[in-house]
């Protein structure tokens, strides 16, 4: 494990991430399944995307389901609590022939502090036999395009 910390500009895409108040628990901070969401509603909200159509059909219309998650881990940095607003960096660490590996990093809107770094790998499958299929090329190239991998 690196110690080696991203900052916000490392990720191509971002996504503010509001908190709510029943999202701190009793310590006083964000519980740790607020950050998993926060990744999950990043990824998703990338893939479906409205900006998706610029570059082929959105996934929501493809005959693809990438919604298989093979893989997730966090690791957090500092707390946050309500009213905190996140910000959720997205990239692309790993594009390989059914699958992407997202990299994510959540941050403070405030003063941009890193909070968290997590992944969440994806396998896309096929929405009739749910069997692994290649990464669709119209994501392939919204992440070349959007951010900035080679896929």
């Amino acid at each position: 494990m690196t110690d080696e910390r991203p900052t916000l500009a490392d990720y191509g895409w971002r996504r503010t991430f509001p908190t709510r108040w029943h999202d701190n628990d009793v310590f006083g901070h964000l519980n740790n399944t607020i950050y998993y969401a926060a990744m999950d509603t990043t990824v998703t909200s990338w893939l479906l995307d409205a900006g998706a159509a610029r570059h082929g059909r959105p996934v929501a219309a493809a005959e693809t389901d990438p919604a298989f998650v093979v893989a997730s881990s966090c690791r957090y940095f500092a707390s946050a609590a309500f009213p905190d607003a996140l910000v959720v960096g997205l990239r692309a660490d790993r594009v390989g022939t059914t699958s992407v590996s997202w990299g994510l990093g959540i941050f403070r809107e405030e003063d941009e502090e890193l909070l968290a770094t997590g992944t969440f790998v994806h396998v896309f499958v096929g929405r009739d036999d749910r069997r692994p299929i290649p990464v669709p090329e119209p994501i392939r190239e919204r992440i070349r395009h959007e951010l900035g991998a080679g896929a």
